[in-house]
């Protein structure tokens, strides 16, 4: 059923709509890392008014985001974004992460250079090179809409979503890193995926934390121990466009 589901719906013609799509508007490994953190990142919420505030924040940096961010003056990055605003993430707000942006690529190279730092291999995950990544990342200032303290533990449901556009490589995930194994993902655990995961018997749990998506992602290792998100897009996209799996 799982790989059934993946060969009808992991298309890249179900894109559509769903944030990731602005990530392969792009060619250079540093553009598209440095879309996907802005769009994963504004993933919460209706998604039609998701990819327009994706496109209000994308809209002043041109055609090389990365290239915007490295020769833009802070005072120039937070003027663009005055006016803008995403439910509860305001245009200041969104003005720090995009400045923490371009702190990691000018300290580090690149946001995976930025995350290796804190990968170990002999973890079993990404949960806790996530949290170094994200300390590393709010060092100076924090976004909490969009890169919330670590010390909440949620499911850093769009962190994970990011980095599953970033490490998978098929026909919908662009696979931008190399550093980082498949194997490690973790689900990207929202309340639709939860009630997936309830539907096929994988977790009983009712809340959407890291501890249920390690769970959730244990069953899937289980499937397929080299790739456990890999039915991630399938099964919540067959869900949203209501096919019966």
């Amino acid at each position: 059923m799982l790989e059934r589901t993946y060969r009808e719906m992991n298309r890249p013609e179900y894109i559509h709509p769903d944030p990731l799509e602005f990530v392969w508007r792009y060619k250079s490994a540093a553009d598209r890392e440095v879309v996907g953190l802005i769009a994963a990142c504004l993933a919460y919420g209706n998604v039609n008014q998701i990819l327009k505030s994706v496109e209000k924040v994308l809209a002043p940096m041109g055609k090389s985001p990365a290239a915007w961010l490295e020769k833009t003056p802070p005072a120039e990055v937070r003027k663009a974004l005055g006016r803008f605003k995403h439910r509860f993430t305001t245009g200041a707000e969104m003005a720090v992460f995009l400045l923490n942006i371009k702190r990691a690529m000018n300290d580090h190279g690149s946001l995976e250079k930025l995350f290796l730092k804190g990968y170990r291999p002999e973890e079993p995950t990404v949960e806790h090179a996530l949290y170094r990544f994200i300390d590393a990342f709010n060092a100076q200032a924090c976004a909490p809409t969009l890169t919330p303290c670590t010390a909440l533990k949620s499911s850093f449901k769009r962190v994970n979503l990011f980095l599953r556009w970033m490490v998978r490589k098929d026909a919908v995930d662009p696979g931008v890193w190399t550093g980082i194994p498949p194997s490690k993902l973790i689900i990207p655990l929202d309340t639709h995926m939860r009630q997936v995961s309830m539907g096929m018997g994988i977790t009983k749990r009712k809340d959407t934390s890291m501890k249920t998506a390690v769970e959730i992602t244990a069953f899937f290792s289980g499937v397929e121990p080299a790739d456990p998100v890999k039915y991630d897009f399938a099964l919540t996209r067959a869900g949203i466009r209501g096919n019966n799996t």
